[in-house]
């Protein structure tokens, strides 16, 4: 499926996906991957546990766990959008697509907001924020966090 799309080289995100530490460089094209254990010993990524990232992989992909957790992710994502394009004041961009929320803030909300609770500012000058879901992310606290910002901007 991916080879079709022209992806030539994909990073599985581990920790991303509820893993303590690790991720996997995919080379569909052998040839892409020749240097990449050098690239890899010169950047220290030779970790000498490697069983326990391998374990790790083993669960995450057993009955398709990083497939059900991905899905949690961005059905949360789905849900915060939501939330929050009903509040006063927030913009999103898009619609999300994975388990990231881009939206526009009110420049002077920003801090109290980040103050609250940390987040990314995304673009600065355009005070576009990301709000990230996760596998273990739940309803309610995307009803807090969504809840909060509400507050946080009818207070300023």
């Amino acid at each position: 499926m991916l080879v079709e799309t022209g992806v030539d080289v994909l990073t599985f995100g581990g920790t991303k996906n509820g893993m303590m530490f690790g991720e996997a460089v995919i080379f569909f094209q052998p040839e892409l991957a020749e240097h990449a254990r050098f690239i890899r010993k010169q950047s220290a990524q030779l970790p000498s546990k490697m069983r326990y990232i391998a374990a790790q992989f083993s669960a995450l992909l057993d009955d398709n766990l990083w497939l059900r957790n991905a899905g949690q992710a961005n059905a949360m994502a789905q849900l915060l959008a939501h939330k929050v394009a009903k509040i006063p004041g927030v913009e999103l961009q898009r619609l999300p697509e994975s388990n990231a929320v881009f939206a526009s803030l009110p420049p002077h909300a920003i801090l109290p907001l980040v103050e609250w609770s940390p987040f990314y500012v995304w673009d600065p000058e355009s005070n576009l924020v990301r709000w990230v879901c996760s596998y273990d992310t739940t309803e309610e606290d995307v009803g807090v966090f969504s809840a909060g910002i509400a507050r946080i901007l009818s207070d300023h």
